[in-house]
């Protein structure tokens, strides 16, 4: 029996990005637990189903877990919005800011807000000068995909030129952002209010792909470890990185936090993942959501702008 009044949902997932298998498991996660919840919610793969059929097939709302491009960069939301059929999640311009990793720095170092210092780089970039400028070891990534994918750690200089044609096969905007050694950490944010932080202990030198989503030997720490008053003042902090960019309903962003208590913000996720090894799930628990909950209240927000 159908006990909820959000009539029948659709669980965007799959879709057509590199993060397509991520996205997979995390819609599953989420349609379990709808289901669980005794929601009417049905799976919907906008790559193997035209974007119609939501209306032909009479959903009345969307649950986006859809991961990097075509699901988190505003291209799904503007189709929704046109739809008029109310999603879960940020809208057209805050996703498709938080999804440029460029865009989003401007915005942050326009209003004081910390972030490691980059180099758009270009084919005919000068690598020796960027490598002086930035130092090494520092990072390369595509400005606009997700889940570390093409990015690189450069420690040689050398390197540089091959780091680049990497994240170039994702992107035409690719970044050399400075290394920033210190504490991975990550600050969820639902309904505009930031949970427990999470922090990321990392056996090699990076939290890339296999760190995420294939090792078991990343820990995650929850409640973080971090006095109350550090741990509130990033969550502060977080909040307003997060609002800045316009983003609503729920999130998440990661930072890095130095030896000497700085803390420089990385990126914001506007469609975070909802898998086993996903970070949002691990800071609700810990304050006291369960994932059935957190995916309902999540749901209870969906808009149209």
């Amino acid at each position: 029996m159908i006990r909820h009044n959000f009539g029948k949902v659709a669980v965007l997932l799959g879709g057509r990005s590199a993060e397509r298998e991520i996205s997979l498991q995390s819609g599953q996660a989420v349609l379990d637990a709808l289901i669980r919840s005794e929601v009417d919610a049905y799976a919907f793969d906008p790559a193997e189903k035209a974007l119609e059929d939501l209306l032909r097939q009479g959903f009345d709302r969307a649950f986006i877990a859809l991961h990097g491009r075509f699901g988190e960069d505003g291209t799904i939301q503007g189709v929704l919005e046109w739809m008029r059929l109310p999603y879960t999640g940020s809208g057209v311009m805050s996703s498709a800011l938080a999804m440029d990793k460029w865009r989003t720095k401007l915005l942050w170092q326009a209003v004081g807000i910390q972030s490691p210092r980059y180099v758009i780089l270009q084919a005919d970039s000068n690598f020796e000068e960027v490598s002086e400028l930035l130092g090494l070891p520092l990072i390369v990534k595509p400005a606009r995909e997700g889940s570390t994918i093409g990015l690189s750690k450069v420690t040689h200089k050398d390197d540089l030129l091959p780091a680049y044609q990497l994240a170039a096969q994702f992107d035409a905007l690719v970044l050399a952002e400075e290394f920033i050694v210190g504490k991975e950490l990550t600050v969820a944010i639902l309904d505009e209010t930031p949970l427990p932080i999470v922090r990321i202990e990392i056996t090699g030198e990076l939290y890339d792909y296999q760190a995420k989503y294939v090792s078991n030997d990343t820990k995650y720490y929850c409640p973080s470890g971090l006095s109350h008053e550090l741990e509130s003042n990033i969550q502060t902090q977080a909040l307003r990185a997060y609002k800045v960019l316009g983003c609503q309903g729920w999130g998440r962003v990661d930072l890095i936090l130095t030896q000497t208590g700085e803390f420089f913000f990385l990126e914001a996720n506007t469609s975070p993942g909802m898998t086993d090894h996903s970070l949002v799930p691990m800071a609700a628990r810990t304050a006291g959501i369960s994932f059935e909950d957190l995916v309902m209240r999540i749901l209870d927000l969906t808009h149209v702008e």
